[in-house]
């Protein structure tokens, strides 16, 4: 199980790294406006972070499951049910991203440069919360 957990936590180490750099991608983007060399550089660079987020979250979450299925964890433990609470939250925030990765493309973003600043603080805080729960397990 100590090989599960490595690969666990690799993938999830990778996929955070996605997470960080994706929004920082479009507080970029959101301030380049006219179309050129330097916008279609960073949306290649957004779509293929995108999809290799997209692998390593997916292998993250493979496992995870083989985790919680291996050491029976989730039964009367509070954390757990919170945890994969936050997970769910990530994996909506990845959703979100890419719905904007889209507008982007379709040159339809409405956001400042600003509000992708505060919108990337948004993963350091679900990291934060989730490395909590696991390590300090307060319920």
């Amino acid at each position: 199980m100590l090989w599960i957990k490595t690969l666990h936590v690799f993938f999830v180490i990778g996929w955070f790294a996605g997470l960080f750099y994706l929004p920082r991608i479009f507080v970029n983007l959101a301030q380049v406006r006219a179309p050129g060399a330097e916008r279609d550089r960073l949306l290649l660079m957004a779509a293929k972070l995108y999809r290799f987020s997209n692998m390593l979250s997916a292998a993250a979450l493979l496992f995870g499951v083989w985790l919680w299925l291996g050491y029976d964890i989730g039964h009367g433990q509070g954390w757990i049910h919170a945890k994969l609470a936050l997970v769910l939250a990530l994996l909506a925030f990845q959703h979100v991203c890419g719905r904007m990765l889209a507008g982007f493309r379709s040159d339809s973003n409405r956001h400042t440069h600003i509000w992708f600043r505060w919108f990337n603080e948004i993963p350091t805080v679900l990291l934060f919360a989730i490395v909590v729960l696991v390590v300090v397990k307060p319920f």
